[in-house]
């Protein structure tokens, strides 16, 4: 399954399996693939929820899956794809046989991304491996009660966690791979990576998959 997983700028990450494939919070796509059975988002900032990198990867057959307090501004790609499909933290969803379980994604004494309003990361379930995606979160209950096979955590600061506190969360969880998202584009640096890998412990492969 790790070498189906592919990161670009940010968030946005590609799994491909033999029959589908899926992202999340498409962003700054240099070339479009109108190729995704599947577009999940996090939430609605706008280097998550980008309509127009939505559609250079998404088309009619796309099911695009969203925060429910999002949805209607979602409803401005109803002609671009198949679907628009609504969740809520804390949900277990199968989603045209996408298994996939919602977890609250906030920050904690930060005001950029607040539980109020309801976003998400995601655990999805392919090949029985249990893939998370944390989204923009910090370090809280929620996330550390996820199991996961491979996590991908936001290590950029600021807006999400630094290296050392997302290397915290990967030491709690104990997956079999980690791998660092969201930095070195317009928060964090590419020395982050390094920092944070030096802070995992021994025992979880840390595996860089971004392209800046």
């Amino acid at each position: 399954m790790i070498d189906r997983i592919d990161v670009f700028r940010q968030n946005h990450i590609r799994v491909r399996q033999e029959n589908r494939e899926i992202h999340v919070d498409p962003f700054r796509v240099e070339q479009g693939t109108a190729s995704a059975d599947f577009i999940l988002v996090t939430h609605d900032h706008s280097d998550h929820f980008s309509p127009s990198d939505i559609a250079r990867v998404g088309c009619r057959k796309t099911t695009l899956v969203v925060p429910e307090r999002m949805l209607e501004k979602a409803g401005v790609l109803k002609d671009t794809v198949g679907r628009i499909v609504p969740v809520r933290p804390g949900q277990t969803y199968t989603v045209d046989g996408l298994e996939l379980e919602t977890v609250p994604a906030y920050n904690v004494g930060k005001p950029f991304h607040p539980k109020s309003a309801g976003w998400v990361g995601y655990v999805l379930i392919l090949d029985g491996q249990r893939v998370y995606v944390a989204g923009d979160t910090d370090d809280t209950p929620e996330a550390r009660a996820v199991r996961c096979d491979i996590a991908l955590l936001p290590i950029g600061g600021t807006y999400t966690m630094n290296p050392a506190q997302a290397a915290g969360l990967a030491n709690a969880l104990r997956p079999k791979y980690v791998i660092p998202v969201h930095y070195g584009c317009i928060v964090g640096k590419e020395k982050d990576g390094p920092e944070f890998a030096k802070r995992v412990d021994p025992g979880i492969s840390v595996v860089f998959k971004i392209r800046f």
